[in-house]
């Protein structure tokens, strides 16, 4: 493939426990790599931001995570103060608990809300519907409200929950969705393989903790051809 796998990747870190000096290091690793994004905690933006100064790189971050059921109010101060702090990408998870509810109402009137101050604010957002923990039919329904309400990207996985991303998700999201939607793949990522098959199922991104081991495991693919 002509694309690096490195321009997919958001390298990210989101551990409570992490550090600032994680967060330079993890912005040292995508300027060198040419990751597409960086994705940090909110607490941790501005250092992103500074980090990445004069680069290409993006600076994205979590809205509502990992559980996603916080207000709407709380997550549309979330989205501010990131904004004001220089986040370029918004990953904000969908309320899982009015979904399993069946209030599919809410979810919409959450997300246009997400949706038009992310927008306004010429950012980008990505919708995390956890798709690991949800049917067929569930993602297939996500897929068609959150599709029409004008999201960036639809996200399969916040990574804490038992299923990560994967092919069959990717896929069934990729035939569902309506083609400007992107997907981002992310959860359980862990090796150049899987990246691979993620990427030719349908996905745009990938969330990865272990960016640095699968471009290794990239390269030593590459020097057996």
């Amino acid at each position: 493939m002509a694309t690096p796998v490195a321009s997919y990747i958001d390298h990210t870190l989101l551990k409570a426990t992490c550090r600032s000096a994680d967060i330079i290091q993890l912005c040292r690793e995508a300027i060198e790599f040419k990751f597409a994004a960086v994705c940090v905690p909110p607490f941790l933006v501005k250092q992103a931001v500074e980090a990445l100064k004069d680069s290409p790189v993006k600076t994205a971050t979590v809205i509502g995570f990992p559980m996603g059921y916080s207000s709407i109010d709380s997550k549309l101060s979330e989205i501010n103060t990131a904004i004001l702090d220089g986040a370029d990408e918004l990953d904000t998870v969908i309320n899982l608990i009015a979904l399993k509810n069946g209030d599919w109402s809410y979810l919409e009137t959450e997300m246009l809300q997400q949706v038009e101050l992310i927008h306004h604010k010429e950012k980008f957002v990505k919708v995390i519907v956890e798709s690991g923990v949800l049917s067929k039919d569930e993602l297939i329904r996500c897929c068609s409200l959150y599709g029409r309400l004008g999201i960036d990207y639809m996200k399969t996985s916040t990574g804490y929950a038992e299923k990560g991303a994967s092919i069959s998700d990717v896929q069934l999201m990729r035939t569902e969705l309506p083609p400007e939607v992107k997907i981002k793949a992310s959860g359980g990522i862990r090796h150049y393989s899987f990246a691979m098959e993620l990427i030719e199922a349908g996905a745009n991104r990938l969330g990865c903790s272990a960016s640095i081991q699968i471009l290794e495991e990239e390269k030593q693919h590459l020097n057996k051809l």
